[in-house]
């Protein structure tokens, strides 16, 4: 999943390990785009290359809005943010205790 957003330019994508915080997911990865119309492309290309292995989210939040994309693939919710979203919601932030993983793009590659 990191790789789909990644090579469809998303920006600081991480990766939180959720398992030992919560009951209802293992993995965050949390990624941003430029624009809503980034966003909205970053999530349609990632359901697009999920559906192609047979996975498809539980559930899709905000994707008419862009402002912030929820997919939840229930083992990783994938956040996906404009950066005036990511800048107010602050999940790196408000779940800082976690273990964090930055993924560079370049690695990704």
């Amino acid at each position: 999943m990191a790789r789909v957003v990644s090579d469809k330019k998303a920006h600081d994508v991480v990766a939180l390990d959720m398992s030992a915080a919560v009951t209802y997911t293992d993995y965050f990865l949390i990624c941003g785009g430029t624009s809503t119309r980034q966003t909205k492309a970053l999530a349609e290309e990632l359901q697009r290359r999920m559906r192609e292995r047979g996975v498809r989210p539980a559930r899709v939040e905000g994707e008419r809005e862009g402002e912030w994309i929820l997919l939840d693939y229930l083992d990783v919710v994938v956040h996906i943010f404009t950066p005036a979203a990511r800048d107010f919601y602050r999940l790196e932030a408000l779940w800082r205790d976690v273990p964090r993983q930055d993924l560079p793009s370049e690695a990704m590659g």
